[in-house]
Formats: C-alpha cells, sequence, structure tokens
C-alpha cells in the first residue's frame, strides 16, 4: 500500500503559489492549501503540546492565524516553513497559559488515558501516531523534540527547521543527535522491560509495542541525518532560493 503523502513530499513551489494566490483573495486555494497543509500540521502540534487532545484546537488556531496573515505573505520563505511558525507560535502560547494555571491531577488509569489517545489520532497515520512514540518523545526537553518532530517525522531540511525555530542550523543538528541518543536510551530500556529486566521511566507501558516506533524513528533519524550531511558537504543545502529572511507569522 503506497504511503500517504506529507507536506514534505508536496513541491514547496506549489504549496506557496496557492498561498499566494489565497492571499489575494482566491478561495479555493485556501481550500488546497488547507488540505494539503493539515495532516502534518496536526502532527507537529500533536507532538509538541502536553495536552495531546488539544490537537484540534491548536491546529484551528494555527489556520485561522495563518488566513489572517496570507494577504501579507510575500513568499520570501517557504509556505511550509511560514505555517510551521505559525503553528509553533500556538503552540508556545498554548504551553504559557497551561503552565499559568494549576494542573489538574494525572490520571490513575494510565489504560484508559492510553486509550483516549489512541482515539483522538489522526486516521491513517502510522505507527508514529501511536501512544507509544507519543509518551517517549514526550520524556525530551521541549526544544529536542520540536526540531526532532520537524526533521525525523515531517521531513523538513535542517536549514528549513532552523528557520521554523528561529535557530542556527548547527543547533539543530545538535538537538536532533540528542534526541536521538535519548531515544535509542529509552529504546534499550524499553527491551530491558519486555523481557522483564527494568522499569520504563516517566510511566511509559513496558510494552513490546513501545520498542518498535522508538526502533523506527532512531533508523529514520540516523538515515537521514547521513543524507543531510552528505548534502551539506557537497554545497546542497536544501531548498537555498527559499531560506533567506523569515517570513513574518500570521497575527495572533
Amino acid at each position: 500500500m503506497p504511503r500517504r503523502a506529507t507536506m514534505s513530499d508536496r513541491d514547496d513551489e506549489t504549496l506557496t503559489s496557492w498561498a499566494l494566490a489565497a492571499g489575494g483573495g482566491d478561495p479555493e486555494a485556501v481550500d488546497r492549501f488547507v488540505r494539503a497543509t493539515r495532516r502534518d500540521v496536526w502532527r507537529y502540534v500533536h507532538r509538541l503540546s502536553d495536552d495531546p487532545h488539544a490537537a484540534d484546537d491548536l491546529v484551528q488556531e494555527t489556520y485561522l492565524r495563518a488566513l489572517r496573515g496570507l494577504p501579507r505573505f510575500e513568499g520570501r520563505s517557504s509556505a511550509r516553513t511560514w505555517l510551521l511558525s505559525i503553528a509553533r507560535r500556538a503552540v508556545v502560547d498554548r504551553l504559557r497559559r497551561n503552565a499559568a494555571r494549576p494542573r489538574a491531577a494525572d490520571t490513575d488509569d494510565w489504560q484508559a488515558a492510553a486509550e483516549r489517545a489512541q482515539r483522538r489520532a489522526a486516521p491513517d497515520t502510522g505507527f508514529d501516531e501511536g501512544v507509544a512514540l507519543t509518551q517517549l518523545l514526550a520524556l525530551l526537553p521541549y526544544d529536542r523534540r520540536e526540531v526532532f518532530v520537524l526533521t525525523q517525522l515531517l521531513g523538513l531540511p535542517y536549514a528549513e527547521a532552523a528557520l521554523v525555530v528561529g535557530c542556527p542550523v548547527g543547533t539543530v543538528r545538535s538537538r536532533v543527535a540528542r534526541a536521538r541518543e535519548a531515544l535509542i536510551e529509552q529504546l534499550a530500556t524499553a527491551e530491558r522491560v519486555a523481557s522483564g529486566a527494568a522499569e520504563l521511566p516517566g510511566g511509559v507501558a513496558g510494552r513490546r509495542g513501545v520498542a518498535e516506533p522508538a526502533r523506527l524513528a532512531c533508523a529514520t533519524c540516523s538515515a537521514r541525518e547521513a543524507r543531510e550531511t552528505r548534502e551539506a558537504r557537497a554545497g546542497r543545502s536544501g531548498r537555498p532560493a527559499r531560506l533567506g529572511m523569515p517570513e513574518p507569522v500570521g497575527s495572533r
């Protein structure tokens, strides 16, 4: 069965042309742009939010901000970079609001929580939308988690991820490498749990389903990092024509 296309598989020129047309008032371009990008925006905010159940609300907030900002989008950066920057700001604002109010008590029933999270997962998204990988990624520091999601799950080049988060490419590489090391360590622990020799940190369920998502994520990370390194050495940093000044994000 062919893999469902993600935003990173689509032509950035096409996405950007739709965004520009949408900003000019073309309703069909708005519909195409939203349909082409919504799945990866959902995956991104779902991975970064402390409350996975808030993903749908964050997607809606992202597009509300984006639609307000489209008339000012000039195509100086790719539409994908611009949109994910808006999504990142929506998540950060949500986290700040959550930090300002008392946290509810954690559930005592992990199985019930896992079932609820699984029901809310996006349809047809494969292993990397499962509860196990969500829990493993949640153990990572936020700055490492966000660049891992951008580069390894959404497939952004390191240079483009650097524009989204607003840091140097070298910092992105360092954070991804540290995230991968942490996931590999968690994978080893998960395998020991499966054999009854250890207990996973942070309440992560010690089931066989935990190890395989982490193994696949780390393998993907290693392969992508090797490719990025080869391209950098060859002088192809990825989409250089659109990696100049970051585009202003939408209105808050």
